[in-house]
């Protein structure tokens, strides 16, 4: 069932996204070549603690999961597409790093994803990481009232496939509320016109995930969460938590731009 939040309720989930933002901004400026999953998980957690936030992601067990997960980020580096667990691998020049984080402050949930290279860039990284931030622009775009979920999902995976990029499938957005996964689920690709209607209090999380090879397929690692590529190819993440306004979208995660 789809949940319709109220205004009052929306700039509650801004406040928790906001939360988010600035973990996000702080694991960045904290990642660099020699610093380990491990500190920046400990960056992020300080960042909730500060804002007396909790973590959605800590101790989450869906169903497909062995274990719960131990950390407040998903740190998933190279050809690892998302919800990578942070360890003790120490960062390389050249890694693509996507971090994916959350926060839950005052009974409402915010989640977000960005993606970045440590220390000298490939270009084609560059590339791929720009096209999932392009894709996730294209995708806020068209979360507007009147549209459907399927005019989202259109809208990203026209952006990822034009890029030459493949999209791992059962994998997607999903609404954001109370609890950090809600309904709909929201596609990486799809039909226009098709899907849930989109109404004014929708609470969405739109999230690209993109493999650089051009392949959809994939695989789930040892350890039971992480989803790595086939090819071995690298991967690049970007998400916010999105309401659906009669105003337009309106962006909850929004972070301040990092040097």
């Amino acid at each position: 069932m789809v949940e319709l939040k109220t205004d009052t309720s929306i700039d509650a989930m801004y406040e928790a996204g906001q939360v988010v933002g600035r973990a996000l901004t702080a694991v960045r400026h904290a990642a660099d070549v020699g610093v380990s999953l491990l500190e920046l998980d400990e960056v992020a957690r300080g960042v909730l603690r500060g804002a007396g936030a909790s973590s959605p992601f800590l101790g989450y067990r869906p169903s497909f999961a062995p274990v719960p997960f131990p950390a407040v980020i998903c740190a998933s580096v190279n050809d690892a597409i998302v919800h990578g667990i942070p360890t003790r691998y120490r960062l390389r020049d050249g890694d693509l790093v996507s971090i994916d984080c959350g926060a839950e402050l005052n009974g409402w949930v915010g989640d977000s994803a960005i993606s970045f290279v440590v220390g000298e860039p490939d270009p084609a990284d560059v590339r791929l990481v720009e096209t999932a931030e392009r894709a996730l622009a294209a995708g806020i775009a068209a979360a507007v009232v009147g549209n459907r979920v399927g005019d989202i999902a259109h809208a990203i995976g026209t952006v990822c496939r034009d890029g030459g990029y493949g999209i791992p499938q059962d994998f997607g957005g999903h609404g954001v509320g109370r609890a950090m996964h809600e309904d709909p689920g929201v596609p990486n690709e799809g039909r226009p016109g098709r899907g849930f209607p989109l109404r004014h209090g929708m609470v969405i999380a739109i999230e690209p995930m993109l493999i650089g090879g051009g392949k959809d397929d994939y695989h789930a690692a040892a350890d039971g969460w992480t989803l790595r590529t086939n090819d071995g190819s690298r991967a690049a993440h970007a998400e916010h938590t999105v309401a659906i306004t009669n105003a337009g979208p309106r962006i909850l995660t929004e972070r301040q731009p990092t040097g």
